[in-house]
């Protein structure tokens, strides 16, 4: 059982990972130094596309470890993202990266259908946090991507999270499908999506985990409170992946487990060719160096 997210650079580092990291629209500092910090723990060979000039400028400003890095000089930032998402599409490069580029443009780039990263697969995102008040690290899916997911979506959702648990190790995960209530109730559609989801997973139809639902956040994490709520649930109170149902509920809860809660957090997009590592803005260099190491296991 994974509590911090160092442990999983130690697997990284015991199992000599290396891989190969386009950053797309490279002159942004945040990046850079996460890129840089990677490259220095050893699982990291980067290709910086963006404007060599700008970059080389902030790697000597900053004294990032990256002189020796690739370089691919471009100063058209959607010429940067067509080429580093090519070296991907390619196989030449194993995760993408977002620089200093907004997100619809990168994302646009990965659906594009003649050089983009569609798989066939639903795209979703996938946070793992380190929660200080959690007894083990602690996973949220979508909480970014898709606004108001289907109940197929959600299925979809799930599957891609539950994939990328068990490569990095956790080999049955336990899923709460989250709701306001732990009840059904006809008016919410969250709870009668998350009972369709905890049936499907009982009838084979969701593989590979335990799922649970509805569950109210509190008797998802907490044991004692499940229990005075008379729960019976093997996901209750040990849940390693949280289901929420739209994303205003997603976003609210990611940003109150960092600023109010304090946890460290590594993100990413599943369901493309490769991950992709799509911080906001928001995230320090920390969760940026996070979100790199959780990819390098895709």
């Amino acid at each position: 059982m994974f509590q911090n997210l160092s442990d999983l650079e130690d697997v990284l580092k015991a199992k000599n990972v290396q891989k190969k990291l386009v950053l797309a629209v490279s002159q942004d500092p945040h990046s850079l130094e996460a890129v840089s910090r990677a490259v220095v723990s050893g699982f990291i060979d980067p290709i910086l596309v963006g404007s060599k000039k700008q970059t080389l400028n902030l790697i000597n400003q900053y004294g990032y470890a990256l002189h020796n890095a690739d370089f691919i000089d471009v100063e058209n930032p959607k010429e940067c993202i067509e080429q580093a998402i090519k070296l991907v599409s390619s196989g030449e490069a194993d995760i993408l990266m977002k620089g200093k580029v907004s997100t619809h443009d990168l994302l646009a780039g990965i659906l594009n259908r003649d050089w983009g990263l569609r798989s066939g697969a639903m795209l979703s995102h996938f946070s793992l946090f380190e929660v200080p008040a959690y007894h083990k690290l602690l996973s949220v899916t979508d909480v970014a991507m898709n606004i108001t997911p289907s109940l197929k979506e959600k299925a979809d959702i799930v599957n891609n999270a539950v994939n990328f648990l068990h490569k990095i190790g956790v080999e049955l995960p336990k899923v709460a499908a989250l709701a306001a209530v732990e009840v059904i109730n006809e008016s919410m559609q969250a709870t009668l999506d998350a009972a369709a989801l905890a049936k499907m997973n009982q009838r084979g139809q969701i593989k590979n985990c335990i799922l649970d639902g509805p569950l109210a956040l509190d008797n998802a994490i907490n044991l004692e409170s499940a229990a005075y709520k008379g729960i019976s649930s093997e996901v209750a109170g040990d849940a390693d992946l949280l289901l929420v149902p739209y994303i205003e509920v997603g976003n609210v809860l990611y940003k109150s487990l960092v600023f109010f809660a304090k946890a460290r957090v590594a993100g990413i997009i599943l369901g493309a060719k490769a991950p992709v590592v799509l911080a906001s803005r928001s995230d320090s260099s920390d969760s940026k160096f996070n979100s790199i190491m959780l990819a390098a296991f895709g």
